[in-house]
């Protein structure tokens, strides 16, 4: 059986990884289980060496490389061995050539599949998809990355959190670098707004991880009504002018609460790949994308449904359409994919009905408003 993967997420050098990862070590021993350091990284900080005594440590490998002496994790050796988990610091670390792997993401990959199981430290700034945007935060490129999903693909991603005065504190103290390092350390890298941004895009990415692990577990457990953990717009574009609009609508929408998402989707009743990307113009997938929001295009017959499964399914709160472009004649004599949408969406999805240049006639309508008609053409 494959072990289990364990990563402790951090935004920055000392918020308390490694410190976190060994204290689940003790409490996993004083429960009983068979627990080993592979390895740890204290930096010379003495509350990490303090909190490491007592826990078993398997030998680093001694290698040399360019006349230089160093020490690695003893794959092999922690592999025969064998404990039930393994504490392995440093996720991004890049081996010393002359190891059987070249990053230590790939030596947890091969004690998770010998069965152990694995706790491992990694700062977000070294997920690389993220390298570019720490590059340009803080003026330092991060030569050790992993992939995001290696970190995703993990069973449970502990956020270890600390604010950025906190962390300067904590920096101050001399209980991160040592004493010569700390001036310039807070005068650039640790300034307090890199470690502000840092610190929000480690919360972002967490949240999003979350968001992921909860549509999981909807799907798996059958549940279909949304949970309105957070605000998020599903606008149905159908290809036509207004689409613009209602683009800029949603996002404004999504913006008013804290973490809201936004997302566009057309459907096409065409199964065939080459005629979709024909019927949503490119300059709305591109303003979607522009504007922080993802664009899907999905096969369906029947519009209105398509709409609503894509909303259940993606946990939205709010489904945002156009006002109807049909003549009031043709409305007398047909049902719109609004009124479709509004009577379909039940009590747990929100449906808007916005107003633009195009519409038949000018007017915001919400779900079951007065008993004014909210037809509309989204897709």
């Amino acid at each position: 059986m494959r072990g289990i993967l364990r990563v402790y997420l951090g935004a920055a050098p000392g918020v308390g990884k490694t410190y976190d990862m060994l204290a689940e070590g003790h409490r996993r021993v004083g429960r009983g289980t068979d627990v080993v350091i592979a390895y740890m990284e204290d930096y010379g900080r003495p509350l990490t060496r303090q909190i490491a005594e007592g826990l078993e440590i398997v030998p680093r490998r001694p290698l040399e490389y360019r006349g230089c002496d160093f020490t690695e994790m003893d794959l092999d050796a922690v592999l025969a061995r064998h404990p039930e988990v393994a504490l392995v610091d440093e996720m991004a670390h890049t081996n010393i050539p002359g190891s059987r792997n070249e990053k230590r993401w790939q030596d947890i990959h091969e004690l998770l599949a010998a069965g152990i199981h694995v706790i491992t430290t990694v700062n977000i700034q070294h997920l690389e998809s993220l390298n570019d945007v720490v590059e340009h935060i803080t003026g330092v490129k991060q030569r050790e990355t992993v992939p995001d999903d290696v970190v995703r693909g993990a069973d449970q991603i502990e956020l270890v959190d600390m604010s950025a005065e906190a962390l300067r504190r904590r920096m101050a103290h001399g209980n991160i670098y040592p004493q010569e390092k700390i001036e310039q350390a807070l005068a650039h890298y640790f300034r307090a707004g890199n470690l502000s941004a840092l610190r929000e895009i480690a919360l972002l990415w967490a949240a999003d991880r979350v968001e992921e692990a909860l549509l999981r577990y909807r799907h798996d457990h059958g549940i279909q009504q949304p949970w309105s953990t957070r605000e998020r717009v599903l606008v149905a574009l159908s290809g036509g002018p207004e689409g613009d609009t209602l683009i800029r609508r949603a996002k404004r929408t999504a913006s008013r609460g804290a973490g809201g998402e936004f997302l566009a989707v057309h459907v096409d009743p065409d199964d065939a790949l080459a005629s979709r990307s024909g019927r949503l113009p490119e300059t709305q997938r591109a303003l979607v994308e522009e504007l922080g929001g993802t664009c899907h295009v999905i096969a369906g017959e029947d519009p209105a449904r398509t709409i609503l499964d894509f909303a259940r399914e993606v946990n939205a709160s709010q489904i945002l359409i156009g006002a109807t472009r049909r003549s009031r004649l043709h409305r007398l004599f047909s049902r719109g994919i609004g009124e479709t949408l509004i009577e379909g969406s039940g009590d747990d999805i929100d449906v808007l009905v916005v107003t633009h240049a195009e519409a038949a006639h000018g007017r915001l309508l919400r779900r079951r408003s007065g008993g004014e008609e909210p037809s509309g053409e989204p897709c």
